[in-house]
């Protein structure tokens, strides 16, 4: 397969069929981010050469004698992948053009693909017309992967995001109105110290007034090839402690009105959980105050000064 640097999917598409139509990401602006750090170059489209050659080659695979490994892999009794989610950064920053073709090539080896996933920046949905994202939903194009953030519009400036909290309203309704089904990142931490409650009572207000099918919880990770590292070297910018963050986190949780899932699945997440709400709420709540109670700073520090990669 024809994979670039270091791939990075969300937890919930573990049984996808990974493919890579980019690498990199168009913006590579964000002061805390080093995912593609280590690539020469900052955004490229795959040749249509490759994704081909990496559809028969995963086509090869499901047909091999390893068929029951795949299965499990996978976990597909049909036998056939039924999702597929593009590799990089943005893959959905793609011209409708070329996101309607990748989904013909799809299917043309995989006719049972039901749908086909990304992550995707808000500033990717705006160029596209409303009629190109309806038509991209019966593509097949869903369960978009959001890396919203916040809505802390101020947190969204410093950090350099490139978008506002009303960007993203703007263009999550136009998702909803097209069909399309999105998942966001939450990073607590990002609104920095002293604020991260403001931030988490923001973002919960965006997020009450959209559809998420999905908020994943990340704990920001500072790592010294960020910018972010540079900022509070210079004294532009302080953290969060740990336990501050699981105190953003509660309170993002608490002020939540709309059905959703929330969870803590990646490894930068020393507690890891998953809920409904709202009928998870209390206990996701309570166990946030377990963990505010008797986890320790310093315990929780160690935690993240050991996550060398996320």
């Amino acid at each position: 397969m024809h994979y670039t640097g270091t791939i990075w999917r969300p937890p919930y598409e573990a049984e996808s069929l990974l493919l890579e139509v980019t690498a990199g990401c168009t913006h590579h602006g964000c002061k805390f981010c080093t995912l593609y750090n280590d690539l020469p170059f900052q955004f490229r489209m795959s040749p249509r050469e490759d994704v081909e050659a990496d559809l028969r080659e995963a086509q090869m695979f499901f047909h091999a004698p390893q068929r029951k490994m795949a299965d499990k892999l996978f976990g597909r009794e049909d036998k056939k992948y039924c999702r597929v989610f593009l590799t990089g950064a943005n893959p959905f920053v793609l011209s409708f053009d070329k996101l309607r073709e990748m989904a013909e090539l799809i299917r043309s080896y995989f006719p049972s693909v039901r749908s086909i996933g990304s992550f995707a920046r808000i500033t990717d949905i705006a160029p596209k017309t409303d009629e190109e994202l309806a038509a991209l939903s019966a593509c097949g194009y869903d369960g978009l992967t959001i890396g919203v953030e916040t809505g802390d519009d101020e947190a969204l400036r410093f950090m350099n995001k490139g978008y506002t909290s009303s960007d993203i309203l703007v263009q999550c309704r136009r998702l909803d109105r097209a069909g399309i089904h999105y998942s966001f990142f939450y990073l607590a931490g990002i609104s920095g110290a002293g604020r991260g409650e403001i931030g988490a009572k923001l973002t919960a207000d965006v997020c009450d007034q959209l559809h998420p099918a999905l908020i994943g919880i990340n704990m920001l990770t500072v790592y010294p090839d960020s910018e972010l590292y540079a900022e509070i070297q210079r004294g532009n910018w302080r953290q969060e402690s740990e336990l501050e963050k699981y105190r953003e986190v509660r309170t993002l949780i608490e002020n939540l009105r709309i059905p959703t899932v929330v969870a803590a699945m990646g490894a930068s997440n020393a507690y890891q959980f998953y809920g409904r709400l709202p009928e998870d709420k209390g206990k996701l709540l309570y166990l946030l105050d377990e963990i505010i109670e008797n986890a320790g700073e310093e315990e929780l520090a160690r935690y993240r000064k050991g996550v060398r990669s996320l």
